[in-house]
């Protein structure tokens, strides 16, 4: 079942006879049991492995979970690179990318609204330049959108609250949608420029409470809820779609 292990590496990856995809293995001081799980963002399967475990445990308990596992596997949505003609949301509405090689202007990238007579009346998103740049035009692009509306809707969360960030990153997350330092620095990811607007003020909010409670106490929640009455309905849309958002500019191949 596993072959290509180093026991004495902390990650590594391995293979699984039936799987097309390598296994990332984690060795965990901290893990009590062996545990297998799904990275939906990283598009591949994650195996947990305490210190004392060994080989033939961990693929013992791969093949008793591997059906589990393939199904799993192929319900991660395909990936949708970034190419002209796809559809992307942006802000929770569906628009079609468009690239113009043969234009050049100084903003690569604007939106402009779409083809009445066609039969999808979306938006378009226009990005110039060369082809093989345009992928990481519109990357850099969609990262300016989120910190612009992650900077407005935090600024106004924190004067409701009475806090102050010290800093406001975005970056390209996998592991949670957002997070609070002890320092004050909130990160969050740039896909949340993706979902509905509800979705990405509520994560605003969610860090910027953290200010307040470095916990997930009924105080933090009732802080959260004061500056964001929608708080469930972008919760149960994240529970829901969240792992959609991965999907989009993501690569074609797991980890």
């Amino acid at each position: 079942m596993l072959s290509s292990l180093k026991p004495k590496s902390e990650t590594f990856h391995m293979k699984a006879a039936g799987l097309d995809e390598p296994v990332l293995v984690r060795r965990s001081p901290r893990a009590r049991r062996i545990s297998l799980s799904v990275n939906e963002a990283k598009r591949g399967a994650v195996l947990t492995v305490p210190r004392h475990a060994t080989l033939d445990e961990a693929g013992r308990f791969l093949a008793k979970h591997f059906e589990w596992l393939q199904k799993r596997l192929a319900a991660i949505p395909a990936p949708v690179p970034f190419t002209d003609g796809v559809i992307v949301p942006l802000r929770g509405q569906d628009h079609v990318l468009r690239f113009l090689p043969e234009v050049k202007r100084r903003g690569a990238v604007w939106i402009e609204e779409g083809d009445v007579t066609a039969p999808f009346d979306l938006p378009n998103i226009h990005v110039s330049g060369a082809t093989e740049h345009a992928p990481r035009r519109l990357k850099d692009w969609l990262k300016r959108e989120a910190r612009a509306d992650l900077s407005t809707r935090c600024a106004e969360h924190s004067a409701t609250l009475r806090v102050r960030p010290k800093r406001i990153t975005v970056r390209d997350q996998t592991s949670r949608w957002g997070s609070c330092s002890a320092g004050g620095v909130l990160s969050f990811s740039w896909r949340l420029i993706l979902a509905p607007e509800d979705v990405l003020d509520y994560l605003a909010a969610h860090e910027v409470a953290h200010l307040r409670e470095m916990n997930h106490s009924e105080r933090f929640w009732a802080h959260v809820r004061d500056v964001c009455p929608h708080m469930d309905r972008a919760k149960s849309w994240l529970r829901k779609n969240g792992g959609q958002l991965h999907r989009y500019g993501a690569p074609t191949t797991t980890y």
